[in-house]
């Protein structure tokens, strides 16, 4: 998967404003003929409520969910993954992270805010199990 500079921007920007909480979206893109195998491009990020309000986990409210979708589709876009930030952990899938990545067909994003330097990752988990690692900062 492809994430452009400026996306990446707006997610450590986004990341920063709600730290010391998770921050949580969806990146949305064109869809391709091989956008399976290859992730795609991402040509936006749609932030999202993380309704936990937590430093440890995060939950998509479920307006935003649906207004996602909605837009997406309105605009002729995928959702190629969704992401969070680990505003004081590593860019890696925790134990949570892993049990709740359900959809085989996204990829799942963690942006680490670690000591102030940030980090992106990108997995595709299937069955709880990272399959494979994309790193993109």
């Amino acid at each position: 998967m492809k994430i452009p500079p400026n996306i990446i921007i707006e997610m450590i920007e986004q990341a920063q404003q709600e730290a010391p909480n998770e921050s949580c979206g969806y990146l949305l893109g064109k869809p391709s003929p091989s956008w399976e195998a290859e992730g795609g491009i991402v040509t936006e990020n749609y932030p999202m409520e993380n309704i936990d309000h937590s430093s440890e986990h995060f939950s998509f409210a479920p307006k935003d969910q649906f207004a996602a979708l909605r837009y997406a589709r309105e605009k002729g876009l995928r959702i190629l993954a969704n992401w969070h930030s680990h505003p004081a952990s590593p860019s890696r899938p925790s134990e949570e992270d892993l049990r709740l990545a359900n959809d085989p067909t996204i990829r799942y994003a963690i942006l680490s805010l670690l000591n102030g330097e940030p980090r992106l990752n990108s997995f595709k988990i299937i069955n709880n199990e990272v399959e494979d690692k994309e790193t993109h900062l």
